[in-house]
């Protein structure tokens, strides 16, 4: 069996990063490495995770594409469902995050609102789906 484990955002701060998602959509520590090179958040079955831009190109001998606000966001994304996407979506513009689309219902019927996190993620913020 295989199980979807975690979501690793590679970020110049992972301090900074997991109090942002803290702070935008109430997740909480679970684990942070003692240098704050590496922490997970409880999010639910999945783990988000934060690495360390470094720590990345340490595993990553190649290099990687940086996630960054002055760039388009990557052709993916981090999806949260939430009952009430206005609440949630003014929740993380509070915290700092960057109104991309505000919300929209779907010809399906889910409403879906994007924002980007500090370093550029993009992160969508929609009903769940029925």
């Amino acid at each position: 069996m295989i199980k979807f484990a975690y979501t690793i955002l590679y970020v110049s701060d992972v301090e900074k990063s997991v109090a942002f998602y803290e702070k935008a959509f109430q997740f909480s520590l679970k684990f942070i490495s003692p240098d704050s090179t590496y922490a997970e958040l409880i999010t639910g079955e999945t783990t988000l995770s934060f690495a360390h831009k470094e720590l990345a190109s340490s595993n990553l001998p190649e290099g990687f594409q940086e996630s960054s606000l002055s760039t388009k966001p990557f052709a993916i994304e981090i999806g949260f469902a939430t009952e009430n996407v206005e609440n949630l979506l003014e929740q993380a513009i509070q915290a700092g995050g960057i109104l991309v689309a505000a919300p929209k219902q779907k010809p399906w019927g889910q409403t879906v609102a994007y924002v980007r996190d500090l370093e550029g993620f993009l992160i969508e913020l929609c009903t769940p789906m029925a």
